[in-house]
């Protein structure tokens, strides 16, 4: 699958793209007109001659294939914390601004892109929100869940969603309060309402795919009308030894959901 098509800047796509296990990153994107040619046939003429041909032909037939990164992160500039604070001790120390987005994506012919809730930001979601508002037909939004003992959990998750058109949520286990897990009540009330909302939920696991499995494969088993992403490929590595290769087989084993 190298091709993501024009139609993941819909909600209803994201979700069906990331039931697929969608494992950001992990695909890269060239244009449909640019056919494939086997490695013994890219040093020859005869593949000069048939990549000409068969450009000629699809392109005649078939459209460019949007181009879209699917993972990436926007926050405010400097001169716009008084309506878009940081949160403290997360101040960024490059700029990143969807003006900056913006020019990079015209530079690299890309054109849309899933925007992920910063951590520069934590949980006020209010700079992406402003994004997503300019530039809707070329954004998709993914916000943070928030876990916090008194915070938002699924009512604000519904409001991101119905009100400001986020088309994803992200679960970062790491955000649970302290000795409390993604499986917890609030975790278990918003994995269940991001699969009555049909939108799919993004996991990152910062510290490893291991630490994180048994609670993604419970919340997969009891629930299994919400779309999953793993963020990272799981953090998973290249196996070389016996860990690596035990996190790699659980994530590829994560397959066998329905979802």
């Amino acid at each position: 699958m190298k091709c993501l098509v024009e139609s993941l800047l819909h909600r209803e796509s994201l979700s069906s793209l990331s039931s697929l296990y969608l494992l950001h990153h992990s695909f890269s994107c060239y244009s449909i007109s640019e056919p494939f040619i086997p490695p013994p046939l890219r040093h020859t003429a005869f593949h000069s001659v048939r990549r000409a041909v068969m450009s000629t032909t699809l392109d005649s037939v078939v459209p460019r294939c949007k181009v879209i990164d699917s993972h990436l992160h926007v926050w405010a500039p400097a001169d716009q914390t008084q309506q878009f604070p940081y949160f403290p001790g997360n101040e960024p120390t490059i700029v990143g601004s969807v003006e900056v987005l913006l020019q990079a994506l015209e530079e690299s012919g890309v054109d849309g892109a899933l925007i992920v809730q910063p951590i520069n930001h934590k949980f006020d979601h209010s700079y992406v929100s402003s994004v997503l508002q300019r530039y809707p037909k070329k954004f998709v939004g993914c916000c943070l869940a928030d876990p916090t003992e008194g915070g938002g959990g699924v009512s604000e998750l519904e409001r991101l969603v119905n009100e400001e058109g986020y088309g994803a949520v992200r679960f970062n286990p790491y955000l649970w309060p302290a000795g409390q897990k993604m499986t917890n009540a609030v975790g278990k009330a918003m994995f269940a309402k991001a699969g009555q909302l049909g939108i799919p939920v993004g996991i990152v696991c910062l510290k490893g795919l291991l630490l994180q499995i048994t609670d993604i494969e419970e919340l997969c088993s009891e629930f299994s009308e919400t779309a999953v992403i793993i963020d990272h490929f799981g953090m998973c590595k290249p196996p070389v030894n016996d860990l690596e290769r035990d996190a790699w087989n659980k994530l590829l084993q994560l397959s066998r959901f329905p979802q």
